[in-house]
């Protein structure tokens, strides 16, 4: 389409108006540069918009046919001015989050309590998936923002750090008694004890696999669990030993039921934040943005 918007609008409202100069006091400009507007379009489209005579300007038959397109064309327009208004007036949006299962019953369910009380009228879509994934949709476009550890090798995400979490090898004061009565009082856990881990698929295992290789730990039997959850689970009814985020077993841990291993070299720790792309953000992220900070 050659023509522009600001012709078609002009052409609008002298068709609405039947005259030249209504139409003038109606934009804010000049009757010749109405006139020239109108003649370019004419001459664009190569076709004939207005008989002129004294009392006005009346629409041909091609000008009836313009007008009723022009016309829905800019009721479409004003109902997506009156919607975008109502959509800040009431911060009405759409939020798009992806986060891993952990994070998203540990950490992000607090958050989005408090945030959906304040903002009632913004919709979460909750992208439920591995961290690896997350980051992907981020780089695509495809979600707003993610609750993951922060990226190390990752620059073009922007972070918001939430807090710091420890991965730390626990297990049950029996499954321990039991390994050194049956192993000995001085046995390697890491080589004869059920060593449990999430799967390979997990951003949190890459990191333990990561510690593990550094530190030249080498766990002789490894059981693969899909879940932090089943994983606390599995623990804690004495499958083995696990390696498992300590915020969420800090209950079990002051309560007895677990314990903690100690290991010579701590796991680094990492911290778990929201990322984001640094541009082109939506009215709902940038609403969420000013909730976290």
């Amino acid at each position: 389409m050659e023509q522009n918007l600001s012709q078609y609008k002009i052409f609008y409202e002298v068709a609405k108006a039947g005259n030249i100069s209504k139409a003038a006091k109606e934009l804010y400009i000049s009757q010749p540069a109405i006139s020239k507007a109108i003649s370019k379009l004419e001459d664009s489209l190569q076709v004939t918009l207005f008989t002129r005579s004294s009392r006005g300007v009346q629409l041909t038959p091609e000008g009836e046919l313009l007008f009723k397109h022009t016309q829905e064309a800019f009721q479409v327009l004003d109902q997506g001015e009156q919607e975008l208004k109502r959509i800040k007036e009431l911060n009405i949006g759409q939020l798009r989050i992806g986060v891993s299962n952990t994070l998203c019953k540990y950490i992000l369910l607090p958050y989005l309590k408090n945030f959906i009380e304040q903002y009632p009228h913004i919709k979460i879509m909750i992208e439920s998936q591995a961290t690896a994934k997350t980051i992907t949709m981020l780089e695509q476009h495809t979600l707003d923002v993610g609750l993951i550890a922060e990226p190390s090798l990752r620059s073009d995400l922007s972070f918001i750090p939430v807090m710091d979490i420890r991965d730390i090898f626990v297990s049950t004061r029996q499954y321990l008694h039991h390994l050194y009565q049956r192993e000995g009082a001085g046995a390697d856990l890491f080589a004869c004890g059920n060593i449990m881990l999430l799967d390979q698929n997990n951003m949190t295992r890459h990191h333990v696999d990561e510690y593990l290789k550094e530190t030249h730990i080498e766990p002789k039997q490894i059981l693969e669990v899909t879940t932090m959850d089943l994983l606390i689970e599995f623990v804690k009814i004495g499958l083995g030993a696990a390696c498992v985020i300590k915020e969420l077993v800090q209950k079990e841990l002051e309560s007895g039921r677990l314990v903690e291993i100690p290991m010579e070299v701590p796991i680094p720790k990492r911290t778990i934040g929201f990322a984001f792309r640094p541009i082109n953000h939506s009215m709902a992220l940038k609403t969420f943005l000013e909730f976290l900070y």
